[in-house]
């Protein structure tokens, strides 16, 4: 019988930010799932879903996968199979069954995305099937409108970069970046996918090291969480233009202060500090953007003249 409602790592985090009363009110969104028509029927058109879960040394990465519409089946009310799986290259490729793992599949051009997380119960090189156990869409907010294009040619092995210090490529790659996504894991309940969004610049790297201001979500907080009790994580950044990638993997802190410091862009009080302990950089997305709008909404940068506390 899978756990239902928030676990300690998010009640903890939602009384810290005073959001208690309003997360009850959508707790009923973690309950034991079944696959709704309407969540079946977005899957089935999507091309873009991103995985979170364990390579076999047991490190943790977030990465995507890719395919035509219909790529993504949903075969029962709570079993899901994608005909695809991280190619080689990626982190994740290979990934073992028996892992608990988080999705996110989104809709770039429609602002659209639902979460799924569960247990990874088959794996090969052409299929990944989850028993799913939490299955919610989440708010249109902080996602960049953009149209994607399949590629055909995409990177090899040979050309992937295996490190555990950011290069200067790496550095500006993820400062031009208004898009990626966090993966986290709750030893007991298991992995999550989340997007996070905002205008180019709002992840900044320092010492080695980056950090970005949490946004106003849906105050379930999934991800500061699991953070909270345990401080693995992976980060997936893309050049959409070029179809480059960037794995990181990981721990990430909280760091909670004054509403509005400097660098707190949307005034929550509350910065993520990730400090990277390897990477994986590469042209691993077999896709490249032909149109892109910003979303309307972003929080304006605020300057930051010296490192958050």
């Amino acid at each position: 019988m899978t756990d239902v409602g928030f676990h300690a790592g998010e009640l903890a985090v939602q009384r810290k930010a005073g959001t208690g009363q309003e997360a009850a009110r959508l707790s009923p969104m973690l309950e034991p799932v079944q696959l709704s028509r309407g969540i079946t029927g977005f899957l089935a058109e999507r091309t873009f879903l991103v995985i979170t879960g364990r390579d076999g040394d047991g490190r943790l990465w977030t990465s995507p996968v890719t395919g035509p519409a219909g790529f993504i089946e949903v075969r029962s009310a709570t079993e899901l199979a994608a005909r695809a799986s991280p190619p080689e290259g990626d982190p994740l490729h290979g990934i073992a069954a028996g892992q608990k793992v988080g999705m996110t599949a989104i809709e770039f051009a429609a602002r659209r995305r639902v979460r799924l997380n569960g247990t990874l119960t088959a794996a090969d090189d052409g299929a990944l099937v989850v028993e799913i156990e939490q299955a919610f869409g989440n708010c249109p907010q902080y996602i960049q409108q953009r149209l994607l294009t399949p590629d055909t040619v995409r990177a090899g092995e040979a050309d992937v970069r295996r490190d555990t210090t950011l290069a200067p490529e790496d550095v500006e790659l993820i400062r031009h970046a208004d898009t990626f996504f966090l993966g986290t894991i709750n030893p007991e309940r298991g992995a999550d996918t989340s997007h996070r969004g905002g205008p180019p610049g709002f992840v900044r790297v320092d010492d080695g090291g980056l950090w970005w201001p949490d946004y106003q979500g849906n105050n379930l907080f999934n991800s500061f969480g699991n953070l909270e009790v345990n401080p693995e994580a992976a980060l997936l950044f893309f050049d959409f233009p070029t179809g480059r990638t960037l794995h990181l993997s990981g721990t990430t802190r909280i760091e909670w202060g004054p509403k509005g410091r400097p660098g707190d862009d949307a005034q929550t009080g509350r910065i993520a500090r990730f400090t990277p302990e390897r990477l994986v950089a590469g042209r691993l997305l077999p896709a490249h953007e032909i149109a892109h709008v910003p979303y309307p909404r972003n929080p304006v940068l605020t300057p930051h003249t010296q490192r958050l506390r």
